[in-house]
């Protein structure tokens, strides 16, 4: 993405834009009498169609106008913001963001159109009494060059005549000699008087929207009038000496407004492209980083361990800092889903009211992309699935609206995102038939609780009586396991029968670099995530002794089950004397990792595997050591998984 080229910096405003129509659109939706809102929306569609027409997007520009009159109506008085009208405007929105893509459908756009003025006629208001007018007094100036940068002030004018009852008079007292004068130069001022029921200080600021940075505009509400007393043809016709010249603006609030002119954006737009790449960078200089601080280890020169011990810092504070910069809310994600609990409630015909909890929890951006599908079929599924009728809620005893809870929060190196409703919950009997039906279990085979609800994320697996256009097809839950694994995270799900169901999907901060502990397991070196580590404690040769067989350690007067990473990996070396033990967990579960030797925390460039070893599930990656050997990076979830299942067979052996 070429952020140089004007057609891309539109498109990106232009989806700024849109997001903003969408969220003003479900606003109203639920507060119907907001002006404000009303407002807001206006204002947001007359930029889109100004900025489509100045970029030759005019498509994009006569579309929007369409919605942009809707909702002039709306304001006017003329015609109600009614779910219908709201609705349509949404899905119009939909076009809009088509059009800027490249990729509008011409038939779709005129079927829009066509349901956007039936209801506008269908919901037209009755005329309203007249109110007073209250007048406005606007001066302005544009700058020298508006017109070569393609500003015209006859446009401008226009528009301000269309706002209601207008007097209009140029000043000239900036205008130079004739033969100093430089045809394409703008040194005319305005002097504009408005008169209308409908004119406000905002309607005026958007007509100079796309010019206010640069203008000189100062505008003043007068006192409230039936209508002008003269034709405004008989004022703009008086003498020239007759007229007031504009007032001038005090040096003062002049200096103040230029020093806001100039003063910088706080934020700057840079390509995700450019920060993957820039992350790429930090990675290779932490590996850099570990290289040189291994060769002063064993160097006696001070000076060389000193410069290594200041280029740990700054490579430790500069990944950091990259790290925040990569962190985004997760508000940005969540607020996509209102507009889907809209379109779910119109397609099942159930109330749904969407919670949302933790929104300012931060999660990487990279992530935060991938989340957003997976999101979509949980929450698709709970309202489907899980959620009643307004009906079925009634004879059930519960309120007519469903609530969907979307929340997230830490938990360690983790953010636990969960998706919960306080619908009917899953039939275990009916998922249990499914999963033997499809041979996903043995008919009357022995499963727990959990491992009988991860069945519904097996491939083809559905409980639907009948497929609709939101589910029973079986290809939806499945993706959300992949791709929850895909980024080295875990699912956890719990469902009690009446009362709801919930979904947390468990996700690592970040897929860049993370904080290790490096092992050591016989030749072999290992990278354990620092963030699931709990504790470490030695293992002794008769702890060892005493355990085979069982592969449990007493901690705190509690059971831990352990692996042992020498069998997992069938390491051939010989054991060491004093093995260490490795606590980590995920969630509430907990398991040991017997290891040879720890080494010390590493800072760990995350390398995704080959193709070739995609399905190894033990490992979750590799990374680059500072002697320039590899280290594998244990999947935590995987492995703990393991000791639980390791726990199980112990338990009913017993």
């Amino acid at each position: 993405m070429n952020l140089q080229d004007p057609a891309e910096i539109f498109r990106l405003e232009a989806r700024e834009l849109l997001e903003a129509i969408e969220q003003g659109l479900l606003d109203l939706a639920d507060r119907q009498d907001d002006r404000d809102l009303v407002d807001a929306v206006f204002r947001s569609l007359h930029t889109l169609k100004g900025s489509g027409a100045m970029f030759g997007m005019d498509a994009l520009a006569a579309f929007t106008h369409h919605c942009e009159t809707a909702f002039d109506r709306v304001r006017k008085g003329l015609a109600p913001a009614t779910p219908e009208l709201i609705t349509c405007v949404l899905n119009a929105r939909d076009h809009m963001r088509a059009l800027v893509d490249g990729d509008p459908d011409p038939a779709v756009g005129d079927a829009l159109l066509a349901e956007l003025h039936r209801v506008l006629e269908s919901g037209a208001a009755p005329a309203a009494a007249p109110v007073p007018a209250t007048s406005w007094r606007v001066r302005f100036s544009l700058p020298v060059d508006a017109m070569a940068n393609g500003t015209n002030p006859l446009g401008l004018l226009a528009e301000l005549r269309e706002l209601g009852d207008c007097r209009i008079v140029a000043s000239t007292e900036a205008v130079p000699p004739i033969d100093e004068l430089n045809p394409t130069d703008c040194h005319l001022a305005w002097d504009v008087t408005l008169a209308g029921p409908k004119v406000s200080r905002s309607s005026i600021e958007d007509v100079f929207l796309f010019v206010m940075d640069d203008m000189v505009l100062d505008i003043r509400e007068g006192e409230a009038v039936e209508a002008f007393a003269e034709e405004p043809a008989a004022v703009e016709a008086a003498a020239p000496a007759a007229i007031a010249p504009p007032a001038v603006i005090p040096a003062a609030a002049e200096g103040k407004k230029a020093e806001e002119t100039k003063k910088p954006d706080s934020t700057l737009r840079v390509p995700a492209e450019r920060l993957d790449e820039l992350m790429d960078r930090v990675g290779e200089l932490v590996i850099a980083q570990s290289r040189l601080k291994q060769i002063a280890s064993s160097s006696q020169d001070m000076a060389l361990r000193s410069v290594s011990e200041e280029v740990e810092r700054l490579a430790g504070e500069l990944r950091d800092t990259m790290m925040v910069v990569r962190m985004v809310p997760i508000s940005n994600l969540f607020g996509r889903f209102r507009r889907l609990i809209h379109d779910l409630q119109r397609d099942t015909g159930k109330s749904i009211e969407l919670i949302t909890q933790g929104e300012t929890t931060e999660l990487d951006k990279t992530i935060i992309e991938r989340l957003a599908d997976p999101l979509i079929h949980v929450i698709r599924n709970a309202a489907d699935h899980g959620l009643e009728t307004p009906e079925q809620r009634a004879a059930a005893g519960k309120p007519a609206m469903g609530k969907l809870t979307l929340s997230a929060r830490h938990s360690g190196a983790e953010v636990v995102i969960t998706v919960s409703d306080d619908g009917r919950g899953i039939d275990r009997e009916r998922v249990r038939a499914k999963a033997e039906q499809n041979g996903l279990v043995a008919p009357g085979a022995t499963l727990s609780d959990a491992e009988l609800l991860q069945m519904i994320f097996a491939p083809g697996f559905s409980t639907a009586a009948t497929v609709t256009n939101l589910s029973g097809r079986g290809v939806g839950m499945d993706v959300v396991k992949r791709t929850i694994e895909s980024l080295r995270g875990a699912i956890d799900i719990s469902s009690t029968p009446g009362q709801g169901s919930e979904v947390s999907l468990r996700i690592p901060l970040t897929l860049a670099i993370i904080e290790g502990l490096l092992v050591r397991v016989g030749a072999g070196r290992y990278v354990i995530p620092l963030g699931a580590v709990e504790e470490c404690v030695e293992l002794s040769h008769e702890q060892d002794v005493r355990s085979s067989g069982r592969s449990l350690i007493s901690l705190r007067d509690e059971f831990v089950p352990f692996l042992r990473l020498r069998e997992l990996f069938r390491t051939t070396a010989e054991a060491g004397p004093h093995q260490k033990v490795v606590v980590v967990s995920t969630g509430e579960a907990r398991v040991g990792l017997v290891v040879d030797q720890i080494i010390g925390d590493h800072q760990t460039v995350i390398k995704s595997l080959s193709k070739l070893h995609a399905d190894v599930e033990t490992f979750s990656g590799a990374t680059i050591l500072g002697d320039g050997g590899v280290a594998l990076i244990l999947d935590v979830p995987h492995l703990v998984e393991a000791g639980q299942r390791l726990e199980k067979q112990f338990r009913v052996a017993s």
